[in-house]
Order: C-alpha cells, then structure tokens, then sequence
C-alpha cells in the first residue's frame, strides 16, 4: 500500500469516527488553547511594560531611600526593584528619607555630565478644580525642577515647563495632566494655559498641559499634576522623601555614572567605608527588566500545566486508538489477507493519530490566539501571535500522536490475520 493510500484511509476513518475523533480533538485543543493563551497574554503584557517604561529613558537612573515595590495582580506577588548590586539592605537602614538638602548638595557636588533633576510626591488624593468643575479626589501631586519633564519623558499639549525662578521661590504654579485638563477644560484645553484653578483649594496659576501618555495595565498615567518640588514643601507635607533622577547622554555611561553617584551621596549622607548605603539607586530600565522575569516564572508555570494537561490528552488519545484497534481487528485482518504487510497497518493508525494531534493543535492554537488576544485588547497593546510557541505547538501535538499512537499501532501490525478475519 502506498504512503497515499495510508493517508487517505486514515482520513475516511477520521471522518467515520465523527464523534469519537471530534472528543479526542477537543481534549487535545483545549490544552493548547491554554498554553498558548496564557503565552499570548503574557507576550502582550510584556509588549505593555516596554511601551510603559520606554518612556523613562535606559540611560537614566534614580537615587530613592528604600526599594521601590511594584505589585502584580494582588498582594501576594510582587516586583522588589534593589540596588544595582543586588544587594539585601535591612529595614532600618533604608529608614532616613532624602532630604530635599541632601538633594539640592547632591545636584552641586555631581560632576558627571549628566542632567539631574529634583522630585518629590505630595498625595494621591488631591481634588482639583475650577470656577466650573471638580476632579474626584484621586489626582497624584508630583512635585519637580524644571529637569523633571525631560527626565521622565513626558510632552506638552500645551504651554510651557516650569522656570527655575518660579521652582526656587516656590510660586504656585502647575502643569495638569491631559486628564485632569480634560475633567475641567472639555474642548477648551487650549485656553487652560493662565487659568486660575485649585489644589485642596490653594490657588494655582496653569502654565502647561501635558501630552497624554495613555493607561498601563487600565491605570491612567495622565491623572496628575506637577508644580515645583519648594512649592510642596510649603503646601503639603514635608516629610516626604525626595527623589534624585539622572539621565547621562550615552546609555554606556550609566554604570559609571551611577558608580559616581554613589560615591558623592553617600560622602553626603555621612556614611563611613563599614556602613552599607542608606539609599537605593534604580536603572530606570531596571523596573520593566524585573517584571519581564517575573512574567518569565510565570510562562514557566504556564508550561507545565500546560504540559500537563496535554499529557493527559495523550492518554487519552491512546485509550482511543486502543479501542479503534480492538473495533477494527477484522478490517485489520483483510488488510493482511490481501497482501497487506505489519509496516502499513502501523503506520495507518499512526497517522490517524498524527492526524488527530495536529487537528486539535490547529483548532488549539487558532482559539488560544484569539482568547490571549482577548487580554491584549484590554491593555491597549497590538495584535500579539506567539509565533515561536505556534511551531512548538505543532511540534508538540505532533510528538503527543506519535506517541499515543505508537503503542496501539505496534498491538495492531501483530495481529495474526486469520483469528483476526475470525474476531467477533
């Protein structure tokens, strides 16, 4: 018998077995469709965090007094960004805020060429508002330099950047979010440059609006406003850290940069050569490099459930053939009769079985695709396909037939003709 004639009988077999074929095939689908799914919507949610963090620059980084945590799904998982060095610092000697002193001695003492800018949080839970509208009581306060725009990357939609004079005096002074402009501006954002509005009911005169920067994972990066760093210590608390942000002109200079910082800041806050540092310095890609690895364990799980299920797909694919083989033993018997040789029997229910495994891998991967998909249209992010993961899936399915089939093929091609023309 011909390799086509294999295939075509293993095809109309598939075909007669509707029912039986169409269970084995979902079995094997839904397996795929969860790896291939997850993987999806784990690419996608890695594509999110380089469009989040590009924005920050990889040449920079910052000076912070203690780890910054950022949390993924819940309490129980979460991101520790640490010193370059990896080192584990104890709690209490990252307890010393940053003092804006400190600070501003830090940003006359550095003498690599870099742009080093000044910042402070104020709240989350600032109302804004004007003669005509209010915010809700969830606008985040930064205060900053006049550094503090290029270092974090954001643009204006309208108007200008803070002055170092109206930064030194500490005028009241802002610069809304695209957000925050909208809620109180509509369609007359343009005429929300020299506006008068309120933060907690202090007076503040607009002098810019920024570009809108969008959502991360449905969290807007645009509901904030910034005003000069002195301005908060006036008006809101001043027990709140300072921050130092660096930014070199070549990314091949942050290491050194940041070894130049170190030195400087801790000759600042006083520390002697035994003393481990009281402060963290943070690469600015370093945030999104952490939560690829995080998402990196994640795909690691993902495959072995996934691994897993499809493990039991097999045997059940073999169950399968095992009673295809026992249903079929007098067609088996025929075959052999008229001349039919062992080799041909085992490769027809091998290939109905590879036939079987592809099936489910395409119905798998077109349905896991299109539910990863699903996740990504919900953080913004393009269209995603696991190309890679594609071809392992085929791969994958292909060796699960392989071997499912194996067994049932080998039982059938040592089928002795006659008691199999005799079966009953």
């Amino acid at each position: 018998m011909k390799t086509g004639d294999v295939f075509s009988l293993a095809f109309r077999t598939i075909r007669a077995n509707r029912l039986r074929t169409g269970i084995t095939v979902a079995i094997i689908a839904f397996g795929i469709m969860a790896l291939i799914g997850i993987v999806t919507a784990i690419k996608a949610m890695n594509q999110k965090f380089s469009e989040s963090f590009s924005t920050m620059g990889a040449n920079g980084f910052t000076i912070r007094f203690k780890e910054r945590n950022i949390r993924i799904g819940g309490n129980n998982s979460e991101l520790k960004v640490s010193k370059r060095n990896n080192r584990k610092e104890k709690t209490s000697s990252l307890g010393r805020p940053i003092t804006v002193d400190e600070a501003e001695l830090f940003v006359q003492q550095y003498q690599f060429p870099a742009h080093i800018g000044i910042s402070l949080f104020a709240a989350r839970d600032a109302i804004v508002n004007n003669e005509q509208k209010k915010t809700s009581p969830n606008i985040l306060v930064f205060g900053g330099d006049e550094n503090y725009i290029a270092l974090n990357g954001y643009e204006f939609f309208n108007g200008r950047n803070f002055s170092r004079q109206e930064v030194q005096s500490g005028s009241n002074v802002v610069i809304l979010g695209y957000d925050v402009a909208n809620k109180l501006f509509k369609d007359r954002l343009t005429k929300a440059v020299n506006s008068i509005v309120r933060v907690n009911g202090l007076p503040y005169r607009v002098i810019g609006v920024l570009a809108s920067r969008g959502s991360s994972f449905g969290i807007s990066r645009d509901n904030l406003i910034l005003t000069g760093y002195k301005n908060i210590r006036r008006n809101f608390s001043s027990n709140v850290s300072a921050t130092i942000g660096v930014m070199t002109d070549d990314i091949n200079q942050v290491e050194e940069a940041m070894g130049e910082a170190e030195g400087v800041f801790r000759s600042i806050r006083k520390l002697s050569t035994t003393e481990d540092s009281n402060f963290v310095l943070d690469r600015n890609d370093s945030i999104a490099e952490k939560a690829m690895n995080i998402l990196g364990s994640l795909t690691t799980a993902v495959i072995v459930i996934g691994m897993i299920t499809l493990i039991g797909a097999a045997i059940g694919l073999m169950n399968i053939m095992l009673v295809s083989v026992t249903e079929r033993t007098k067609e088996v018997g025929l075959i052999k009769a008229i001349g039919g040789k062992s080799k041909t029997v085992r490769h027809q229910f091998l290939t109905e079985a590879i036939l079987i495994s592809i099936l489910g891998a395409i119905f798998g991967i077109v349905l896991g695709i299109f539910v990863g998909n699903l996740f990504s249209m919900v953080l913004s992010t393009g269209f995603v396909v696991p190309w890679k993961w594609v071809a392992y899936g085929i791969v994958i399915c292909t060796s699960v037939g392989l071997l499912a089939g194996l067994y049932p093929a080998l039982k059938a091609g040592k089928l002795n003709p006659i008691e199999a023309l005799r079966y009953e």
